[in-house]
């Protein structure tokens, strides 16, 4: 029997905005996880990690970044690992998502505060067919991560036996498709990732494929599946390919002129190790956190453009982070609609509303405060130079879980300001661009101040 409290506690969670609800269940998920994680069954050494550890490392897998403070393989035992996989499910799928199928297997009807919640938790303005676009996510997911699956543990058995390469298969296919960047590779090298593999094509290839169709998005799934040619398809699929096209292609140039040269990189690999690994590196920093490079060992040039490339991230609605390639691509042709003189933003022959744009320097500036806060908090409290505490707090941001190797030696305050930087680079910055738009459309202002002018540049 439920007393007075519990019942105001209950209406006051079922009043909740869609947006909150979304993020108080990221929360939930983090702090289940966390104590699991912290119990003595989940470490190898038969003690709790701490529970500051090991919600750090429920944060980073809820937020599919990668960030570990303990090398996954060497201080997880085979519970804890498997609490980190479902973590990095749940999270690489969303809890809206993961509930809804729940709910569908029970046989509930599915109402429609539940659809609000899926449809703004995927980045979608209709509600209509979302049970059909959660079960199509389900079907996608499991077919992706299971061919992905079946051929790394191919690989993967004549590296570690059947049962482990069979494991580590399903492991890190799971792990590519939500770009996690977990790894169980710490039974050779502690934090050493895929750097193992750097020249081995079928694992290149299918991690890159999984990190690519995974930080794509849901919605441009549904798009692709439901047309027949490219015309077809609606604005946001098409800059979506776009700038998912352009910045793959330019990341793979790029690295490879900067690193071509470099003796702890490049230089040693033979022909086709070049291609894939300057391949991967353009692909991980969209927000996967698998390295086949020794990333300290990266000319400042190539730290500097993985930094760029982790701040842009994946795309919307999509098991990826950072301001997403839809955003990156609007303000692109709103400056470009400046520098030709145009009072529209044209694209693929369609207008784009202002208040797209606006939205879009938004979660920009916003998400470039919350680096700056993190990375000053970083430089405050660790001995670490500049481009160590940016690229650390860019790669939270992202939920990217690149790192140049300064993670497990970070101080209490500074794990704590990490952790609440992968929170608001999974959840917030979402959160944020949906509360932006309600507030937008339901602005009804009964008077305008007058026009005046600023000058700028």
């Amino acid at each position: 029997m439920t007393t007075k409290r519990q019942r105001g506690f209950i209406k006051r969670i079922l009043n909740f905005t869609p947006t909150q609800l979304i993020s108080l269940g990221f929360a939930v998920m983090i702090f289940v996880g966390s104590i699991l994680l912290n119990l003595p069954i989940a470490s190898k050494g038969g003690e709790n990690i701490g529970y500051i550890n090991a919600l750090f490392t429920a944060t980073s897998a809820v937020c599919v970044t990668g960030l570990v403070v303990a090398d996954t393989y060497t201080q997880w035992t085979t519970f804890g690992q498997i609490v980190i996989l479902f973590l990095i499910q749940i999270g690489g799928l969303g809890f809206m998502t993961m509930a809804t199928l729940f709910s569908l297997a029970l046989g509930r009807r599915i109402s429609l505060k539940e659809r609000i919640l899926i449809a703004e938790s995927l980045n979608q303005y209709s509600l209509e067919g979302m049970v059909r676009l959660t079960k199509q996510i389900l079907l996608g997911t499991l077919l992706f991560e299971g061919i992905g699956a079946i051929i790394l543990s191919i690989k993967f058995i004549g590296d570690f036996g059947v049962a482990d390469g069979i494991y580590k298969g399903v492991f890190h296919a799971i792990s590519a498709f939500c770009n996690a960047g977990f790894d169980l590779m710490g039974e050779r090298v502690q934090y050493s990732s895929l750097t193992m593999y750097t020249e081995d094509t079928i694992v290149n290839l299918v991690i890159m494929s999984l990190i690519i169709i995974g930080g794509l998005g849901f919605a441009v799934w549904d798009d692709i599946y439901k047309v027949k040619h490219f015309r077809e398809l609606k604005l946001h699929t098409k800059l979506v390919l776009l700038v998912t096209a352009v910045l793959l292609a330019a990341g793979f140039i790029i690295f490879f002129i900067l690193e071509i040269n470099n003796p702890k990189t490049l230089q040693p690999l033979t022909g086709k190790g070049k291609i894939l690994a300057a391949m991967f590196q353009s692909v991980t920093p969209r927000t996967a956190g698998f390295n086949t490079l020794s990333l300290p060992d990266l000319t400042n040039a190539s730290k500097f453009m993985t930094l760029i490339f982790m701040f842009i991230g994946g795309s919307p609605g999509s098991t990826a982070g950072g301001i997403k390639t839809a955003t990156i691509g609007v303000l692109f042709f709103a400056v470009l609609s400046v520098i030709k003189g145009s009072e529209d933003i044209n694209l693929f022959k369609k207008r784009l509303n202002v208040e797209i744009v606006l939205r879009a320097l938004a979660i920009v500036v916003i998400g470039l405060c919350i680096v700056v806060i993190t990375t000053t908090i970083l430089t405050i409290f660790e001995q670490v130079t500049f481009i160590e505490a940016f690229f650390e707090s860019v790669s939270a941001f992202g939920t990217v879980g690149l790192s140049l190797g300064i993670t497990p030696s970070l101080s209490i305050v500074s794990k704590v300001a990490i952790i609440i930087t992968m929170f608001l680079g999974r959840v917030g910055v979402l959160t944020m661009a949906l509360a932006l738009t309600i507030k937008m459309h339901k602005s009804n202002a009964k008077y305008k101040y007058p026009e005046d002018k600023v000058m700028v540049g």
